[in-house]
């Protein structure tokens, strides 16, 4: 952090002594060598490197996390289906006795 104050402290100096070659910048590669670059990979194999490279970085659950997220996932299936069929019949009878009259 320090070096990136005292790097812009003497850019501020210099450039009000209008010297601006008092910090060296830092060199970019030529646009031919970065043009080289982008063209010698192929996007697919670029997107799959890339893919791949994400897929290490994961932290896979073990199985007794597998295990206990599918039970909950089963668990919450069958309270919400319970939950919308009492809500079905209920609606059903509202529906066929007050609106249909029936």
């Amino acid at each position: 952090m320090a070096e990136i104050r005292s790097g812009r402290r003497a850019d501020r100096r210099a450039q009000q002594r209008g010297d601006m070659s008092a910090r060296p910048q830092p060199q970019r590669p030529s646009a031919p060598v970065e043009q080289a670059r982008r063209r010698s990979r192929i996007p697919f194999v670029t997107f799959a490197g890339e893919s791949w490279a994400e897929l290490k970085k994961v932290e896979w659950p073990g199985q007794s996390q597998v295990v206990q997220g599918t039970a909950v996932v089963l668990i919450a299936c069958v309270v919400v289906g319970i939950f919308l069929y009492a809500n079905d019949q209920v609606w059903k009878e509202v529906v066929s006795k007050v609106l249909l009259g029936q």
